[in-house]
């Protein structure tokens, strides 16, 4: 015998509960694009090396402090759903050192005088690009991360 119709619960248990998947594709995001800015990071962190020597227009920086290395960071912004990363201002540093080794630029440096003495030399710094390689180098990660990544 053919049966027409159901009740209610079983209706209602053949249909995704929106709210729920909602949740879940909003948790995998997070962390899809969590994981995604840690490897970015990590790669970025490897190719700055800590040497005396300028690195080369086009390869990436030197650090011959090491505080360009030290302050890349991530973090996964909620309201736009992304993952920003990349280094941030120092205080009492230069905010615009990190922009202008990734894309070239003027840039003012204030040498080590002896006291009462400074100087400010400036110039053309040529690229030496270092997120933009990290990211096109991780992407092809991406499609991976999402792999059973909403549960």
């Amino acid at each position: 015998m053919m049966q027409f119709g159901m009740n209610f619960h079983t209706a209602k248990s053949l249909f995704f509960d929106r709210e729920t998947v909602k949740n879940k594709v909003d948790a995998a995001t997070r962390k899809v694009l969590s994981k995604f800015g840690a490897f970015v990071r990590q790669t970025v962190k490897r190719s700055i090396r800590k040497r005396k020597r300028k690195s080369r227009p086009g390869q990436p920086p030197s650090s011959h402090t090491g505080t360009l290395k030290k302050f890349i960071y991530f973090g996964f912004d909620p309201i736009r759903r992304s993952v920003v990363i990349g280094p941030v201002v120092v205080p009492g540093k230069s905010g615009k050192a990190p922009g202008t080794l990734e894309y070239g630029g003027k840039l003012a440096v204030s040498s080590q005088q002896p006291p009462g003495r400074s100087a400010t030399v400036g110039g053309e710094i040529q690229a030496r690009p270092y997120m933009g390689p990290a990211f096109s180098t991780e992407l092809s990660r991406v499609p991976n991360l999402w792999n059973d990544a909403i549960r």
